[in-house]
C-alpha cells in the first residue's frame, strides 16, 4: 500500500507519494504568475527631440535599410534604419534626413532615421495612367537627365514628353541626354523640341562629355531612361569606380543595385548624379494638365481665363481654352500641347 502524506489543510505536500507510488509536486498561490493589471500611469505621447542629430543624405536603399551620407562628411558612409515613430514614412534616394545613434559608419553599425525633410523636388511616377498609386523615385533633385538612344533602341517623343511631364510637375530642370551618337550622327530627333527651349547634350560613347559635366557639376541630377540606351556606360565615363562605389552604398542588405534600386554616385567634382534602374513605362496618373502648364511662367497666367474643367487642347476640345489668344506664342503653345497629348495618352513608352 502506497503512503499518502499530506499536509494538516489536506493538500499533497511537496514530494509526497501518491497511492500508485509516483512523486507528486504541490501549488499553492505563490506558484502561479499572475497577469499585472494595467499601470495606471497614462502613456506619454512626447518623443525625443533628437537635438544631436546629423544631417545626412540618404543614397541608396535596400530592404529597410538605408545608406546615408553626411553632410559635414561625405565620405563617411553610414547604414540607417528608421526610428519607429517614423512608421511608414517613405524615404527614397535624395532625401535630406537626420540620423541618431552609431554615425561612425563602421562595418555592423547602424544608426537611426529620426527625421525626414520635407522635399524640395520630387519625380514620381504610377506603373500605368489608371494607376492611382504614385512611386517616387527620387527626391530634392535638380535636375532630369532624360537618357535616349539615337539609335538600338530607337529614339521615342512619346517618352520623352512624358519624363518632361513629370520633371516640370515636380520642380525639375529637364534635360534631354542623347547617346549613342556614333549609330545616327544625323539624326533630327532633338528638332522635336526646339520650341521648348530644352536643353540638349550628346553622350555618346565618341563623344567629349565637357558640357555635360558642365550641367552636373555641383548639382543632384537624376538619370532617367529604358534599358539598353546606355545609360550605365555614361554613368562609368563619370564617375571613376561607379561599379565599386555602387557597391559601397548598396551594401546595406543582401539585395543589390543592378536592377531594382536606385543609387546615388558622388562626382569627382562635386554633385551627385542619381542612377535609377532602366524603366518599362512611365505612367502619368497623377499629374493633370494644369500642373504641366504651370511650369511654363510664359502661358501660366493666362489659363487663368480658361473656363473650368479646360484640358488646354485647343478646338475642337477646348474652343474658349485662352491660350488660343497668345497667337504671338503660337509656336510655343503648339509645342506645350504636345505634351498635353502625351499627358492624355495611353501609350506608356
Amino acid at each position: 500500500m502506497g503512503i499518502d502524506a499530506r499536509s494538516a489543510d489536506g493538500r499533497t505536500g511537496s514530494g509526497s507519494l501518491s497511492r500508485r507510488g509516483r512523486t507528486t509536486a504541490s501549488y499553492d498561490e505563490s506558484d502561479v504568475r499572475v497577469r499585472p493589471g494595467r499601470s495606471s500611469r497614462p502613456r506619454t505621447k512626447t518623443r525625443p527631440e533628437h537635438r544631436d542629430a546629423q544631417p545626412a543624405m540618404v543614397v541608396s536603399v535596400d530592404r529597410g535599410r538605408w545608406g546615408c551620407v553626411l553632410d559635414d562628411d561625405p565620405q563617411r558612409r553610414l547604414v540607417a534604419m528608421r526610428a519607429r515613430e517614423l512608421g511608414r514614412t517613405p524615404i527614397v534616394v535624395g532625401d535630406q534626413v537626420d540620423v541618431v545613434g552609431d554615425i561612425s559608419g563602421r562595418p555592423d553599425t547602424l544608426a537611426r532615421i529620426v527625421r525626414v525633410a520635407e522635399r524640395t523636388t520630387v519625380l514620381r511616377r504610377t506603373a500605368d495612367d489608371t494607376d492611382p498609386f504614385e512611386r517616387v523615385v527620387v527626391g530634392n533633385a535638380e535636375k532630369l537627365f532624360i537618357v535616349v538612344a539615337l539609335a538600338d533602341p530607337p529614339p521615342r517623343t512619346g517618352f520623352v514628353e512624358r519624363a518632361m511631364v513629370a520633371a516640370y510637375a515636380g520642380g525639375l530642370e529637364p534635360v534631354l541626354c542623347l547617346t549613342k551618337h556614333d549609330l545616327a550622327a544625323d539624326s533630327e530627333f532633338a528638332a522635336a523640341f526646339d520650341d521648348l527651349d530644352l536643353t540638349i547634350v550628346y553622350a555618346g560613347i565618341d563623344d567629349p562629355l565637357d558640357a555635360v559635366l558642365d550641367l552636373l557639376t555641383g548639382h543632384l541630377t537624376c538619370f532617367l531612361g529604358h534599358s539598353g540606351v546606355g545609360k550605365s556606360t555614361l554613368v562609368n565615363r563619370l564617375v571613376p569606380d561607379a561599379e565599386r562605389a555602387v557597391g559601397e552604398v548598396s551594401g546595406v542588405g543582401k539585395g543589390k543595385h543592378t536592377s531594382t534600386q536606385s543609387v546615388a554616385l558622388a562626382l569627382p567634382g562635386g554633385g551627385w548624379v542619381f542612377d535609377t534602374p532602366g524603366i518599362r513605362s512611365f505612367g502619368l496618373a497623377h499629374i493633370t494638365p494644369d500642373d504641366v502648364i504651370a511650369a511654363f511662367t510664359d502661358l501660366a497666367e493666362a489659363i487663368e481665363d480658361c473656363p473650368r474643367g479646360c484640358t488646354h487642347l485647343g478646338p475642337p476640345a477646348d474652343p474658349e481654352c485662352a491660350l488660343d489668344e497668345l497667337r504671338d506664342n503660337a509656336r510655343r503653345v503648339a509645342a506645350v500641347r504636345q505634351l498635353l497629348v502625351a499627358l492624355n495618352s495611353n501609350e506608356q513608352w
